[in-house]
């Protein structure tokens, strides 16, 4: 039997062949180009010792969403308010009978009820996958689906490695969609979707154990070839956590290199970029996806120290919304 071997969303090898160099661009968005920017409107949602919350824009009127114990990572509001998506995480052991195996986290996607929620029902959801390899779920614009990251050998108890690749399913989990055919015949993975304008999304890219980078694909993109990276495939190395603006101008990120560390924001073509915020120092940015406001001038993040922060694109306006804590992913409601 083969151990499996777990693996990080946050490693910081990359390879070599990408062309587009993150560093030397700490300039911040000037606020003529950024437009006006107002208080902003809306909820965060936020998994807080292993359950979901919620709280007003501002962090003021908190309350318990789903109270599960074990929500990790990304959350996703549908587009109606009403809903909000999340993960649940486990963990799998195995043992041969020659003692080889190992152990590895296993995921799957739920929905909570803002209703239930405030009829004091914190223990009423459902589950939306079952194949233990799903996370980081992102609802379509029209509410129809929700796009999610696959780990394709999740559930296979001889898997040596994961196999993540970029999947949907309509909102009840009627059937797992992976988005690419060649899957099965390639070590270059996609991660953490975040959905933009024109059939695109942005996400992760991994290339075997190698976290390559920030990439922008289209939906209906069926194959990826390893020599298309840095080529007709740009990549943003270092680039993690990212979230397309609602407006579709902008595409906000974590750059997880500790030499410059912070949160920025690029245009999709990734010709533009600017700092937004740069952790002082003893601080670090978690690395869950971001979240945008619904006005598109604003991002909610985490730190490592459980505190979770919302920010302006030009980096002003930075307000800490909770307490050091058990608190990660905040995830920013899409309506007004």
């Amino acid at each position: 039997m083969k151990k499996y071997i777990a693996l990080s969303l946050t490693l910081t090898i990359f390879i070599f062949v990408l062309v587009i160099s993150p560093a030397g661009y700490a300039e911040k968005l000037p606020p003529e180009k950024a437009g006006k920017i107002g208080v902003p409107l809306g909820k965060i949602a936020y998994v807080s010792g292993g359950d979901v919350w919620v709280m007003n824009w501002d962090g003021g009127n908190q309350f318990r969403l789903a109270q599960v114990e074990n929500a990790n990572g990304k959350l996703s509001w549908a587009p109606d308010g009403k809903r909000v998506a999340f993960t649940r995480q486990g963990r799998v052991e195995i043992h041969s009978p020659n003692n080889l195996g190992g152990a590895h986290k296993v995921y799957d996607i739920f929905v909570a009820f803002i209703d239930s929620a405030m009829a004091q029902n914190t223990s009423f959801w459902y589950q939306m996958t079952n194949e233990l390899g799903g996370r980081h779920p992102e609802w379509s614009a029209d509410g129809s689906k929700i796009y999610f990251t696959q780990d394709i050998n999740a559930n296979r108890v001889n898997a040596e490695l994961p196999n993540y690749q970029i999947a949907w399913t309509d909102t009840v989990g009627s059937k797992i969609n992976v988005m690419r055919k060649d899957h099965a015949q390639t070590n270059i993975g996609v991660t953490m979707p975040s959905l933009g304008p024109n059939n695109q999304y942005v996400g992760v890219l991994f290339q075997g154990l190698n976290q390559a980078g920030m990439v922008v694909l289209p939906l209906d993109k069926k194959s990826i070839a390893a020599g298309e990276l840095g080529t007709t495939i740009k990549v943003i190395p270092g680039a993690t956590a990212p979230a397309w603006s609602p407006d579709g101008k902008w595409i906000a990120y974590v750059d997880s290199d500790m030499s410059r560390q912070g949160i920025y924001i690029t245009t999709p073509d990734f010709k533009e970029r600017y700092l937004v915020y740069k952790p002082t120092v003893g601080r670090n940015l978690q690395t869950h996806p971001l979240s945008w406001s619904p006005d598109s001038k604003w991002l909610t993040f985490a730190t490592t120290d459980g505190v979770i922060w919302v920010v302006d694109i030009t980096g002003n306006g930075l307000k800490q919304l909770s307490g050091a804590g058990m608190n990660s992913a905040p995830s920013w409601s899409k309506n007004k």
